[in-house]
């Protein structure tokens, strides 16, 4: 894989050598919390093949990563009774990418409230992101 590096903070997640708030792990995916949330129930889908960003991910990762995408974005949305969902994805530095393997950001919005800056806010309780996942997990379709 061309540029990609296994040492990020995603993927080291991914191979279990450091927590996180699991919401949800299948054979492909897995979504967890984001611990600088811009908002309540703020979650990552990440999968676990190894890509930079969406720009060089397989046909088949971004065929398969669509529906895991929407189920969760219903789930984070009705759990915390959201009045929408933002759900983006950068690629590279100067299209706002951070964090060097595929991800994909699921934002719930509430009217009237605006979001944290990413990282703005600082890390969340992890005791928080539990509940948190928790949460979006009993709304799983």
């Amino acid at each position: 894989m061309s540029g990609y590096d296994d040492g990020n903070i995603f993927a080291k997640i991914l191979r279990g050598e450091i927590p996180a708030a699991k919401i949800f792990e299948t054979d492909d995916f897995t979504a967890i919390m984001d611990v600088m949330p811009q908002s309540k129930g703020h979650c990552l889908l990440l999968p676990k093949a190894p890509s930079r960003n969406l720009l060089d991910a397989d046909d088949a990762t971004l065929s398969k990563a669509l529906p895991e995408l929407a189920r969760l974005a219903r789930a984070a949305k009705a759990a915390f009774a959201a009045d929408g969902v933002v759900i983006s994805q950068f690629n590279e530095e100067a299209g706002g990418q951070t964090v060097f393997h595929l991800h994909f950001h699921v934002v719930p919005r509430y009217e009237g409230v605006e979001l944290v800056r990413h990282a703005g806010g600082g890390m969340a309780d992890p005791a928080v992101l539990r509940e948190h996942a928790e949460a979006i997990r009993a709304h799983l379709a």
